[in-house]
């Protein structure tokens, strides 16, 4: 009888734990692929999407076109809630349910071993349009909550914190996965 409420107990806690143990059912981090492998530009997104095969993760091809003119400039630099709200409201591919991505996921497209990709991406990257320059991650600054992380497509990855309400940086936003909501 024990033993039949222990089978009786794992199987209850399978159906109750194991939807949350597939919440976030991208990729695993803990392998590398190098080269064109990594990237699949998505045609289901009319070509304007990119998967990243090493951490799951959905990306706009050609990121940053805030302003609506079809060319990324310093004009497509916004604010931290500018930038929120346009990954909120963005349709890539016909596809809506984009957002800012944290600042792990930024860094994650960073190779620091292609310091002078400019920007530096991994090469073989199908991307466009990438700036070698700041971009905002969703992630909060712990030390002020008025301060949001920032990546560095220029220099090997550094991170700093730009102003949320000040400080104008270039927007790429990201598909799948948890993220966080912006504060």
């Amino acid at each position: 009888m024990k033993r039949l409420y222990s089978i009786l107990i794992v199987i209850v806690a399978l159906f109750v734990f194991a939807p949350l143990a597939v919440a976030d059912p991208g990729t695993p981090w803990d392998k590398k692929i190098a080269g064109k492998g990594r990237f699949k530009v998505l045609s289901a997104f009319g070509g304007a999407a990119v998967l990243d095969k090493e951490t799951g993760r959905v990306w706009e091809k050609s990121p940053g076109d805030t302003d609506g003119d079809n060319d990324v400039d310093n004009d497509d630099k916004t604010t931290w809630l500018s930038a929120l709200i346009h990954c909120y409201t963005r349709e890539v591919g016909g596809r809506k349910g984009w957002r800012l991505p944290t600042m792990e996921e930024l860094m994650s497209l960073v190779d620091p071993n292609n310091p002078t990709g400019d920007p530096d991406l991994p090469l073989g990257h199908p991307f466009a349009n990438v700036q070698s320059s700041f971009y905002w991650s969703a992630t909060t600054n712990a030390n002020g909550s008025n301060n949001a992380w920032v990546v560095d497509f220029s220099n090997v990855g550094n991170i700093g914190t730009g102003g949320k309400d000040s400080t104008l940086v270039f927007v790429w936003c990201v598909r799948g996965g948890q993220g966080i909501d912006g504060q």
